[in-house]
């Protein structure tokens, strides 16, 4: 514990002595290759010109109170650098700040972030407060509140290093942040790995339901580059596009930038994943509701499900019992319709006569308690994987 306590007073007498930089890393658009934002990093610069990397110390202070007086000083110190870039008429982008698990202690940490940003004259949406996610794990019973006060206030949060911890999914589906930050263990087989593969498509695939930003960390070849493309990710940083700059540096390419910013077609760079994530949105905009289902094996799970008539559908299950829950939901005069309809044995007929589709109009009620005009269509599609009949089914509301 001396030892901790010498390292903090070497680093509290190093911040009085400005000797604690901020070093900048770009992050990037991965289709278009724009910049979007950086993350701030600190480099402690010796007056002998020695620098010393943060892993040479950061753990040390994380071990006591030195690493809050860090935090904050680094934010301080970004503020600083977004104000200069402000006078000076270069536009800025988002910086994302790291704060440790220390802080969900402060009481008033909230209006400490608002007050240190709000005397730079700084907009709360250029700070992106980060979040490890092992934060998340050792104080899930208060970080959801810790986290919604963050963003009440106008600032995106982010969960850093997404992925080297165990229990990420279960704490993601549960606290509201804004950015999912891949960490770089999970490209560490170059993404030619297969598992490595569908372990990112899978968080990829998510982070996109969840309406989440994803950046990828540590990406430095080509090979991971691409991949990342496929999957849809959105911004990336690494080694492959810049490492982290000095302040000057990074000014100079938030200056440029404004003078080389590019119009290109998105249609055009976009990978495929970006063009089916298109597709869904638009089906989303006229079928609220869309369902897969499996005939043959009597099963079933829900895609989407927004403004529509009735919102307690469940969202997977036994296919049977969702055509009677279906029902439940139906005017008097519709159940049977919409019964006899869309039993598995009238869908399969249809089926094995070659038609295409089974379509029906009934009065559905809604959570307001009002009946209203919904059209069911199942489509019946086919995967070559597989025997099975599955269909999709598309609801939408006629009133």
């Amino acid at each position: 514990m001396q030892e901790v306590d010498t390292l903090y007073e070497e680093v509290k007498a190093a911040m009085d002595r400005h000797e604690l930089k901020v070093y900048y890393q770009p992050k990037y658009n991965a289709l278009t290759n724009q910049l979007k934002g950086a993350e701030a990093l600190v480099r402690w610069i010796k007056a002998d010109g020695t620098m010393v990397m943060p892993g040479s110390f950061i753990p040390q202070l994380e071990q006591g109170k030195g690493i809050v007086e860090l935090d904050w000083y680094m934010l301080n110190e970004v503020c600083a650098f977004l104000k200069e870039q402000a006078d000076k008429g270069i536009h800025s982008v988002p910086v994302a700040v790291n704060f440790s698990r220390m802080h969900i202690y402060e009481e008033d940490y909230v209006e400490r972030l608002c007050r240190t940003v709000d005397q730079y004259g700084v907009p709360h949406k250029l700070i992106e407060v980060e979040i490890t996610e092992s934060a998340l794990v050792d104080q899930s019973d208060r970080i959801a509140e810790h986290i919604s006060g963050i963003r009440e206030a106008g600032f995106c949060v982010a969960i850093d290093d997404f992925g080297s911890g165990l229990s990420s999914l279960s704490f993601v589906k549960d606290i509201p942040v804004d950015v999912l930050k891949i960490d770089k263990s999970l490209l560490s087989r170059n993404c030619e790995d297969e598992k490595e593969r569908i372990v990112l498509e899978s968080i990829f695939n998510f982070a996109h339901r969840l309406k989440l930003t994803t950046v990828a960390e540590g990406v430095e070849t080509r090979e991971q580059l691409g991949f990342l493309r496929t999957c849809d990710c959105k911004l990336i940083q690494g080694f492959l596009f810049a490492k982290p700059m000095a302040e000057q540096d990074f000014m100079e390419i938030c200056r440029n930038r404004e003078e080389a910013e590019e119009t290109e077609d998105i249609l055009l760079t976009q990978a495929p994943s970006s063009a089916t994530n298109l597709l869904l949105e638009a089906v989303f905009t006229r079928f609220p509701l869309v369902i897969f289902a499996n005939l043959t094996r009597n099963s079933f799970y829900m895609m989407a499900y927004e403004n529509f008539t009735s919102r307690t559908c469940p969202s997977t299950g036994v296919f049977d019992e969702l055509i009677q829950h279906g029902a439940s939901t139906m005017h008097p005069e519709d159940r049977e319709l919409f019964r006899s309809t869309f039993t598995i044995s009238n869908l399969m007929d249809a089926y094995n006569r070659g038609e295409k589709s089974v379509s029906v109009v009934t009065r559905q009620m809604g959570d307001d308690g009002v009946y209203r005009r919904v059209e069911t269509t199942d489509y019946f599609v086919k995967n070559p994987s597989v025997d099975d009949v599955l269909v999709i089914a598309l609801c939408q509301n006629l009133d």
